[in-house]
């Protein structure tokens, strides 16, 4: 009798095999890819053409009581929303397929107990490694999934000390990337400029990165020139409203990310001023909105897919047994995009 799956009925691996012309054991084979097992070409060919031939889908929940794995892993993101996410997503599914895995995705808002719930719910067993990136909770709170012997890679804002534990570690260097975007703010001619940031994630490194390019130039620091927020465009739109309203008013606007400096474009070009020519803004992340933006934004790229695509073959390499069991931390690159807004 055949399966049945939402009242249709379900091809067999045995329908494959007569179809075949083989055993039910050398579709198995072919399905998972047993490398210790000698195969002629035509044999294994001809397998595939007949489960094309029948429509044949593999039963993946069998597939996990036989191997003891989910074929899924998870990523944990702060904001599903934020344009920064889906293209590292990309990256992450990207491998994933590549290695026949489901990707599923929690978001946490940046909340810390979203951050608990979410690494409580893949600890259950649902899946089997995770990519996190969180803005409240660390290694520590890693250790009961990593005791299980769950891998996981975390995408951080600045590197990390390699531990006992198997935890891996992917980062872009925030500091020298915010140095880098202020500096050029200043070889432009800027001395009066303010950074519209969040306190959370990667928004305190940036504003050292702002700090340190200030004091490489030996431009004094105005904390009236540093206004905090959230990663939104609400609120680069009042940290901007706030700088607009001190005098001296800010030549140029370091936002954390491309989020703020829109909500800083809207609050300039509503109070009348032009970009660049009253104000310059530089933003972070690089977000698809950034180059159609008018002006286009001057900003800073992570190559966000790249970094998704790198974080996923991490947790593979891990997965699959190719890596020493220490930890290990590993940067990734960054660049300056140049545009009209400064």
């Amino acid at each position: 009798m055949k399966q049945k799956m939402n009242g249709k009925n379900r091809i067999t691996q045995t329908e494959v095999a007569r179809r075949a012309n083989v055993s039910q054991a050398m579709v198995s084979y072919v399905l998972n890819d047993t490398a210790t097992v000698s195969m002629p070409v035509e044999t294994r060919q001809r397998i595939l053409q007949a489960m094309d031939e029948l429509g044949y889908v593999p039963n993946r929940a069998a597939r996990s009581l036989r191997t003891n794995k989910t074929y899924t892993i998870a990523a944990i993101i702060p904001d599903i929303t934020n344009p920064f996410y889906p293209a590292f997503g990309r990256g992450i599914q990207d491998v994933a397929e590549q290695q026949d895995y489901d990707l599923i995705m929690y978001n946490t808002d940046g909340i810390a107990e979203k951050e608990r719930k979410s690494l409580l719910s893949v600890q259950q067993g649902w899946v089997d490694g995770v990519i996190t990136v969180l803005f409240h909770l660390t290694a520590k709170d890693l250790i009961p999934l990593l005791e299980t012997g769950l891998p996981v890679v975390r995408l951080e804002p600045s590197p990390k000390k390699i531990g006992t534990y198997p935890l891996d570690n992917l980062y872009v260097d925030n500091i020298t990337a915010a140095q880098t975007v202020v500096s050029y703010l200043i070889s432009q001619g800027h001395t009066q400029i303010g950074v519209i940031a969040a306190q959370s994630g990667p928004g305190q490194f940036r504003v050292q990165g702002y700090q340190q390019a200030l004091a490489k130039h030996n431009l004094p620091l105005k904390q009236a020139l540093i206004r905090y927020g959230d990663f939104s465009e609400e609120g680069g739109y009042e940290g901007m409203q706030a700088l607009l309203s001190l005098s001296p008013r800010p030549t140029a606007i370091f936002a954390v990310n491309d989020l703020i400096a829109i909500g800083a474009v809207t609050a300039i070009q509503e109070a009348g001023f032009q970009i660049p020519t009253d104000i310059a803004v530089v933003g972070f992340d690089d977000i698809p909105t950034a180059k159609s933006l008018h002006p286009p934004l001057t900003t800073v790229t992570q190559y966000q897919e790249r970094l998704g695509r790198r974080a996923a073959e991490m947790l593979f390499e891990r997965l699959n047994g190719s890596v020493p069991e220490i930890g290990r931390c590993e940067e990734m690159p960054h660049g300056l995009i140049k545009r009209k807004s400064a």
